[in-house]
């Protein structure tokens, strides 16, 4: 999964005109974060060509602010530079595949 640093990720938001992806958003000493990433690491896996992201959300502070983000982890899905969805709740690697799976068709 590849790391992207704020100014990276709003680069990426604003310049997409079309397709979707996903960012994945923790901090290093969360351990439900570590929990979620091992999880999308399965997912990742399983589809390589997903469209998925992370980034520290310690680095993020303008993107913390404007998404309004409440906790971590989180995953933001967007589409078109939009944010679509907020998932807070990580319940298990078939619910967080059947979420992110559309991104691949999009």
């Amino acid at each position: 999964m590849q790391e992207l640093s704020q100014r990276e990720l709003l680069d990426r938001v604003s310049s997409m005109q079309e397709g979707s992806f996903a960012v994945f958003l923790y901090t290093p000493f969360c351990g439900t974060c570590k929990m979620t990433e091992r999880m999308l690491d399965i997912i990742l896996t399983m589809q390589p060509t997903l469209p998925l992201m992370k980034s520290n959300i310690n680095f993020l502070p303008q993107i913390s602010r404007e998404w309004q983000i409440t906790s971590v982890p989180c995953i933001v899905i967007l589409e078109q530079g939009k944010e679509k969805e907020f998932m807070y709740r990580m319940q298990s690697v078939d619910e967080l595949y059947r979420k992110l799976l559309p991104l691949i068709r999009m």
